[in-house]
């Protein structure tokens, strides 16, 4: 098992700052879960590096708790309240994300809001080229991540109650907007290529004003694959998911193919022998996205991978705040420190390259 693998596979004992009291949580449970019964057993998932998140193991089933972390927490961010009306919304669609059991705001119960849904059981893969299967297994696996993101992109959100869950157009300038302001709320040293991009952003957005409810964060550490088959049944992490731009989406979950060695997470596919393990080249796997959208290619490729390294340094960036403000929800939080330079270099790449 490779180190990413290990580190964030299976739960570990519930860190000190994330404890709760449990008996309150049952008795919580008990009387708003259908079904739900004790005892039950706390343990606390590995991976992840935002909303602290547990596994439950009761008499009556297992599930899994998702939380705001405690603590001074940056405005807007961490909102599983938003994560469980949009899983909730897709699971009566039948795209595949947990069920949903409940969503509680009172922050006396386990010290913040938090909600309950369903333990997917199946497969996690933290290294982009699925080390242990076989080729045909990589192409089939890809295809359906391909598949799955176009069904969320062509989904009528207005059908299934989400008209007001995010406003549509103009997207990138609030996309812009918001990521500059918690850059610059969590700012720990001034990054000369990240200012270029802030500058150089707001005036190159194409003139594409597409809308569709978008994941925010769609990787492949993001979703459950099933135990055996090819297939995904949980997308998870919904977090910074809204109504917004299909391709901002796409774009981002292409960073797959663009990412090096930068010390944080998956290494990406830059420099692994694709097409010999089965994966689908980029323009491959755009082809693919596009015959299933309904579009003719994406010409404006390289504002879309500036905006999305932007974005992602920034993301990084609030992790680097909370591990200086001590409450990062994971270990290697530390790591991200390191790595926004790196990822605003890449955007200004991608700028220059747009011209």
């Amino acid at each position: 098992m490779s180190s990413r693998q290990e580190q964030n596979t299976g739960t570990q004992d519930v860190r000190e700052a994330h404890l709760f009291d449990e008996r309150r949580l049952g008795a919580y449970l008990s009387s708003h879960v259908e079904g739900f019964s004790g005892p039950f057993a706390v343990s606390e998932f590995k991976g992840g590096q935002s909303n602290p998140t547990y596994r439950l193991d009761a008499a009556s089933g297992s599930y899994v708790l998702r939380r705001k972390p405690p603590g001074k927490l940056l405005k807007s961010a961490h909102a599983v309240d938003r994560e469980f009306r949009v899983i909730s919304a897709l699971h009566t669609s039948g795209f595949p994300v947990p069920k949903p059991y409940v969503m509680c705001a009172n922050e006396t119960i386990i010290g913040t809001a938090f909600y309950v849904m369903e333990c997917v059981e199946g497969r996690i893969f933290w290294e982009l080229d699925l080390p242990g299967l076989v080729a045909k297994e990589r192409t089939a696996i890809y295809d359906h991540v391909n598949e799955t993101m176009a069904a969320l992109h062509r989904a009528d959100y207005s059908a299934i109650g989400l008209e007001d869950y995010g406003v549509p157009g103009n997207y990138f300038e609030r996309q812009i907007s918001r990521w500059t302001r918690q850059y610059r709320a969590s700012e720990t040293g001034r990054i000369k290529s990240m200012d270029d991009l802030i500058d150089w952003l707001p005036d190159s957005i194409p003139n594409d004003d597409s809308t569709s409810i978008v994941h925010g964060d769609y990787r492949l550490d993001n979703m459950i694959l099933h135990p055996t088959e090819p297939r995904v049944i949980a997308v998870l992490d919904w977090e910074l998911s809204t109504i917004g731009h299909p391709l901002a989406d796409f774009t981002y979950h292409l960073m797959a193919w663009q990412m090096p060695e930068i010390g944080i997470g998956s290494t990406g596919l830059v420099g692994k022998p694709i097409a010999e393990l089965g994966i689908p080249g980029e323009d491959a796997y755009i082809d693919q996205y596009c015959a299933r959208t309904g579009r003719d290619g994406i010409p404006d490729r390289n504002f879309y991978s500036a905006f999305n390294f932007f974005r992602l340094a920034a993301i990084l960036q609030g992790i680097a705040g909370r591990v200086r403000d001590g409450t990062a929800a994971s270990k290697h939080a530390s790591q991200a420190v390191k790595a926004v330079q790196p990822l605003a270099d890449l955007g200004s790449h991608y700028a220059a390259k747009h011209g």
